[in-house]
């Protein structure tokens, strides 16, 4: 008989591409996933298994190069966000058929955040490719999902890994996935360009004033300074950085709340947010880290 798992899929941009070596990994290994709940990337990686269409989209996600994915984003330089999501749901939803989540053949929970209300917002019903365009918009990145009174970002605002969240069963391990640990990274060769560098040279063609290439860290700000740099102290690295921090934070909290039976963590050195032409070298990381976490709680079972 198969041990059955309760997956909660964290937050975590291109780095979220590891759920699907998780995946793979956890059912080679004779475990039946009944449950999953996502954050983010999380909440589009967990929707598209349940859906049971994981095999077409790794094979999808796996046949683009770096420039088929800049051809995917829309940079949109606005108050709301800096990328359009559009053309990637579209398709997205090209392989995946317009369904409800409570008509998924596996659990599902998405998580997002409602700005207006000022609280996490937990999807289990409705449409699928709603709910995983609002728990994706990333804040200051991917433009918000507005429906009515309601403004939808990041689950991982409020909740990165969402353990609280997925439907349980009395004999199911409980299991989560961080993609943005704070543990090293050991590089291999080939994979030194783990900066985003590419993208924030796409961005230097676009017309910017110097405030947006200060925020973004393009340059020296006043549109005159070196062409391909990206500066260490530009505001949103220092957003990305104290964000991360604050995730942290909240993540340990969450898991000494709700402690899963089995932690799989990735190296937030691992990848950048956008590095989704990455996506067998990440698949494999989190492979390698899920059959890591499988050892580990074997031995500590004996």
């Amino acid at each position: 008989m198969k041990k059955k798992i309760a997956l909660a899929l964290g937050s975590g941009g291109a780095r979220g591409i590891a759920h699907i070596g998780v995946i793979r990994e956890l059912e080679d290994n004779g475990f039946e996933i009944t449950s999953v709940a996502g954050s983010s990337m999380g909440a589009l990686i967990g929707g598209v298994y349940a859906a049971g269409k994981l095999d077409e989209y790794e094979q999808w996600l796996t046949s683009l190069s770096k420039m088929d994915i800049f051809n995917l984003v829309d940079f949109t330089i606005s108050s709301k966000g800096i990328i359009k999501v559009d053309k990637v749901l579209k398709e997205i939803q090209s392989f995946i058929p317009d369904q409800k989540i409570e008509e998924l053949p596996l659990s599902f929970v998405a998580v997002a955040t409602d700005l207006a209300q000022k609280e996490e917002v937990v999807i289990r019903n409705g449409c699928l490719y709603d709910a995983i365009k609002a728990s994706i918009s990333i804040p200051m990145l991917i433009t918000p999902v507005q429906k009515n009174d309601t403004i939808f970002v990041d689950g991982g605002v409020l909740n990165p890994v969402p353990v609280n969240r997925v439907e349980r069963n009395g004999d199911d391990m409980l299991v989560a996935v961080n993609v943005n640990a704070f543990i090293p990274f050991e590089h291999k060769q080939g994979n030194e360009d783990r900066d985003d560098w590419s993208w924030f040279e796409k961005l230097n063609k676009l017309k910017l004033n110097g405030f947006q290439k200060q925020f973004l860290g393009i340059g020296n700000g006043n549109g005159n300074g070196s062409k391909n740099k990206k500066s260490e102290f530009g505001y949103f690295n220092l957003l990305t950085k104290t964000s991360s921090l604050m995730l942290r934070q909240i993540m340990d909290l969450t898991f000494k709340l709700t402690p899963p039976d089995v932690l799989i963590e990735i190296s937030r050195d691992s990848g950048g947010i956008f590095d989704f032409y990455k996506a067998k070298e990440l698949i494999e990381l989190g492979r390698e880290a899920a059959r890591k976490a499988i050892r580990e709680a074997e031995v500590e079972a004996d």
